[in-house]
């Protein structure tokens, strides 16, 4: 019996460490990559300036064709949402809203993922003679969430490579195209 308390105590102390070493964490999730382009930043930024055009070069449709797609507001700029559901855990279901644009410079969206939380995306475009340097970011607010912040250390790790990918097919879209 006093082994049993032990470790469960033992394991109520572990719990509590973790609890409160989770708010020595971070308290946000930043996902940055950035690609050279060859192509001027106005042969770009139609790409990430409407939600439909993300269809073409997106990481994640490919992992689900099946994905379900909608969309409401203007076809591009401020207002443009594309609403998506899929049954693949690497897709799930969420919407995700053009809520700046900087013609031919930046555009900024904010996500929803439903219970897995809020987001915000952006993109920027930097010329750089016949060039331009895309970057994509991601930042998510983790609240005080225990498990958020723990979880937050993988984000890197977990987005990173589909950042990636969909900068590389968004280079070859551009570059094909122009």
């Amino acid at each position: 019996m006093r082994l049993i308390k032990r470790i469960l105590v033992t394991l109520l102390v572990l719990l509590l460490v973790l609890v409160g070493a989770s708010y020595l964490l971070p308290g946000k999730a930043e996902v940055s990559r950035s690609i050279t382009i060859n192509a001027p930043a106005e042969a770009i930024f139609p790409y990430v300036n409407s939600m439909q055009a993300t269809e073409k070069w997106s990481p994640w449709l490919s992992r689900d064709p099946e994905t379900k797609l909608s969309y409401s507001g203007p076809e591009v700029g401020v207002g443009n949402t594309l609403n998506w559901a899929s049954d693949h855990p690497q897709v799930g279901t969420g919407s995700q809203e053009i809520v700046e644009s900087v013609e031919n410079s930046a555009v900024r969206t904010a996500l929803d993922f439903g219970p897995m939380g809020t987001a915000t995306a952006s993109f920027t475009l930097q010329s750089e003679g016949a060039e331009t340097l895309v970057t994509w970011g991601f930042e998510s607010n983790l609240g005080l969430n225990p498990m958020s912040r723990w979880m937050g250390l993988m984000m890197d790790k977990w987005v990173g490579g589909d950042y990636e990918r969909g900068l590389e097919n968004l280079k070859s879209v551009v570059e094909s195209a122009t």
